[in-house]
């Protein structure tokens, strides 16, 4: 059986109980995904959890630390899937220190409504479309009284 390779995301929101936005990064490569809006995040390195994989690429992407609630889960064990090899795990975050700023693979940032069409006229990354969708879904969810 061959191993996925794990990609982690943050859903970046203004708040963890009642989430009405969302922060958009756009990409600026591969020439295939530049110009195209994802969530930011990216790849585990050896010795890290998922979750200390993802705070540390909010640093390393957007200069700011986050609080993590909780994962949006995928359809795979290994979350989301991205491509045959791939898949995503994507925790709803807030931060909690600093300013979103695009500092490394984006070049725009983007504070959107959750509700709404703002944020599906965004062109995402066809693999994070999926993602948005179950966000808006968990959001906009009968019964919550936002």
């Amino acid at each position: 059986m061959t191993r996925i390779k794990q990609i982690v995301g943050a859903a970046l929101v203004d708040s963890l109980e009642r989430p009405e936005r969302l922060l958009a990064a756009r990409r600026t490569a591969p020439p295939e995904y530049a110009g195209m809006w994802e969530f930011p995040g990216g790849k585990i390195e050896p010795g890290e959890s998922a979750q200390q994989a993802l705070l540390r690429e909010l640093v390393e992407e957007l200069g700011v630390t986050a609080a993590l609630g909780a994962e949006l889960e995928g359809p795979t064990p290994g979350g989301w899937p991205l491509n045959a090899g791939a898949g995503m795990r994507v925790w709803l975050g807030r931060v909690t220190d600093g300013t979103p700023e695009p500092l490394q693979d984006h070049d725009t940032l983007l504070w959107v409504d959750l509700a709404g069409q703002e944020i599906l006229a965004l062109e995402w990354i066809p693999a994070d479309l999926p993602i948005v969708h179950a966000l808006i879904a968990l959001t906009t969810a009968p019964g919550d009284k936002g």
